[in-house]
């Protein structure tokens, strides 16, 4: 089974290494890093980098594409070289996923009209605009189509998938293997937790580094 990991500029770094720590827990599966064009790709905050081993016209037949988020993003809703492969891979995967913001690349390529679908909580109006159907829900699945909310959620989407394709104790095993025991210091882990400050805090640093 091989999984194709979408990179970009500004990507963020957890929405393609958390489902990458799942996936390859399993026995039989190629990960390939792919992106336009070979070559290395900085996160968001340009403080590390990943590199996509193939560009797009290499990987054309994957049975899991996982598109991350990341302030990317939004150079690249109408940017139709990357909507295209999105749409032609899609035609014959298995499963076509996304975590954080990379549901509105997969809604942008119109994947998820009139669909259900989560991502960050910041983003669902925006994923809403593109003709998706915003949910809370921390993974939505819809069809094959598997969507999970901001960065930390990528662990749960793949867990989410690996029970489905492989059974649950596969998926336990996977969840025991990589120690996933979530115990936040904090209970303020979405809007509807955090304190009113907090989650106007946040907003106005995210607006400032979306925009930078």
């Amino acid at each position: 089974m091989q999984v194709a990991y979408l990179l970009y500029d500004r990507f963020t770094a957890l929405d393609i290494t958390g489902p990458h720590e799942v996936f390859n827990s399993v026995p039989d599966v190629e990960s390939v890093f792919v992106g336009e064009n070979a070559g290395p790709c900085r996160n968001e905050s340009d403080t590390l980098s990943m590199v996509a081993d193939k560009s797009l016209e290499e990987v054309t037949a994957p049975d899991i594409l996982v598109v991350p988020g990341g302030f990317g993003t939004r150079n690249l809703l109408d940017h139709e070289p990357l909507l295209e492969w999105i749409r032609s891979v899609d035609e014959t995967s298995t499963w076509t996923t996304s975590v954080c913001t990379g549901a509105l690349l997969l809604a942008a390529a119109g994947l998820l009209d009139g669909r259900p679908a989560t991502t960050h909580w910041l983003a669902r109006e925006t994923l809403g605009e593109l003709g998706a159907e915003p949910v809370a829900d921390r993974v939505v699945i819809d069809g094959k189509y598997a969507t999970g909310a901001g960065v930390s959620a990528g662990i749960d989407m793949a867990l989410t998938l690996v029970s489905e394709i492989y059974g649950t104790e596969v998926a336990q095993a996977v969840q025991l293997g990589i120690e996933y025991d979530p115990q936040p210091p904090l209970d303020a882990g979405s809007p509807e937790k955090a304190p009113g400050e907090i989650v106007e805090l946040v907003s106005a640093v995210f607006t400032a580094r979306e925009s930078s």
